[in-house]
């Protein structure tokens, strides 16, 4: 799985970099309500925008990528999220990062769903050791993401944004380096791809699932360092902390788990788990113990999840994998993008009510999954990505002719 070619490398390394805006804004949420002057729906609202821009153009982002080619797509994706995390740095009013925390999130789409595809594509191995690297690549950016972000963020809230920034001009001439010329296919994605490919059952019921469990995942993230009221460093290291777990559950817990249990049943698992430690939270709201011990113990049983329900929508439609990767994470990023607003407010009523909800939320998505097991179980007889893929035959030989 390790040997890899250099493309495939210089793209994860680019991941860990934009993953890292995700749990970024985790510990400088409080310090940029109370110096603004904003409650917590307010400044959740950094995560809502991020992720609600993101969810929309991924419906795009195969459109785009089958008329510039793949390299383009994550090469303009990354010159949106400098712009766009540099310029949210440098705003006066929550309203001001909101804005450009959005552009930044219209810049994460167009790079994630291209580089998760062009790493399945360019990978040697099976799609599962693909999707491996790229939620090891995840769990890194979403692990580091706090550690810069509290200690940066112990200085001022406005030098986390400018150092994913700074880091980002590094993953773009890494990325332009690295990464040979993949030219338009010559298949043109229509625009329309991804919503009909949610008419998949298997795919629409895998999206489902992801975004209730998504609901309790941002829930966790954006909302859990207002009852914890620590500085941004202290954040910073619970949610390494976190991140870490996530990253090793991901890497090396989920394949194992599938190879025993099957992905299923692995799954089930990891929902079943984050449940019941979001429900612990909310029972345990006042002590801050509990609630550091729970949202690192929730990274493990979510990077089991992240890993396996990637798995399973890379081979359940029948579809390109660009377009299984947009449709999915057009899905998936509804639930994110609504859960850091309502837990704000929420919360603003009780702490424990906004973790009684993604607990609720998450059992939803067990159900969803449930509906649809006979389809979901038998990806573990697909080796493969269960289409014959349109897109890779040729921006895979591309992304790999140079390393031949």
């Amino acid at each position: 799985m390790l040997r890899q070619p250099k493309t495939v490398w210089a793209v994860a390394f680019a991941c860990v970099i934009a993953f890292m805006g995700i749990g970024l804004v985790d510990p400088i949420l409080k310090p940029i309500a109370d110096e603004l002057g904003a409650g917590p729906s307010e400044v959740s609202l950094l995560f809502t925008s991020y992720m609600a821009v993101m969810g929309l153009a991924m419906l795009v982002t195969g459109w785009v990528s089958s008329r510039i080619g793949a390299k383009r797509t994550l090469l303009t994706g990354l010159v949106i999220i400098i712009v766009g995390a540099g310029l949210a740095g440098t705003m006066d009013s929550v309203g001001g990062v909101v804005a450009f925390r959005a552009v930044w999130g219209l810049g994460n789409a167009l790079f994630v769903a291209t580089a998760l595809a062009a790493i399945v594509g360019a990978a040697q191995g099976s799609v599962g050791q693909a999707i491996i690297l790229y939620e090891a690549a995840l769990g890194i950016g979403i692990a580091t993401g706090p550690l810069l972000g509290g200690a940066l963020g112990e200085l001022s809230w406005r030098f986390p944004f400018f150092g994913v920034s700074a880091l980002m001009v590094i993953a773009l001439v890494a990325t332009a380096i690295a990464l040979p010329a993949t030219p338009p296919t010559g298949h043109k994605t229509p625009i329309s791809a991804p919503l009909r490919a949610l008419g998949h059952r298997g795919l629409l019921t895998v999206g489902l699932t992801a975004l209730f469990y998504n609901f309790g995942f941002f829930t966790l993230l954006a909302f859990t360092p207002f009852p914890l009221d620590l500085g941004a460093r202290e954040v910073g290291y619970v949610f390494f902390g976190w991140g870490i777990l996530l990253a090793f559950t991901s890497v090396v817990v989920a394949p194992r788990l599938q190879r025993r249990i099957g992905t299923l049943p692995g799954i089930l698992i990891a929902l079943v788990g984050f449940a019941i430690v979001l429900a612990v939270m909310g029972a345990f709201t006042d002590s801050k113990a509990v609630l550091i011990a729970c949202t690192v113990v929730a990274g493990g049983f979510l990077g089991i999840n992240n890993t396996l329900i990637t798995e399973a929508v890379m081979k359940v439609a029948p579809v390109e994998r660009g377009v299984a990767s947009a449709a999915y994470s057009f899905v998936r990023f509804a639930g994110g993008a609504v859960a850091p607003w309502l837990a704000g407010r929420l919360g603003e009523r009780s702490f424990d009510l906004p973790y009684w909800v993604g607990a609720g939320a998450v059992v939803v998505a067990i159900l969803v999954l449930l509906s649809g097991r006979s389809i979901v179980a038998a990806v573990d007889a697909l080796p493969e990505h269960g289409a014959d893929p349109v897109d890779s035959p040729a921006e895979a030989q591309a992304l790999t002719a140079a390393d031949a």
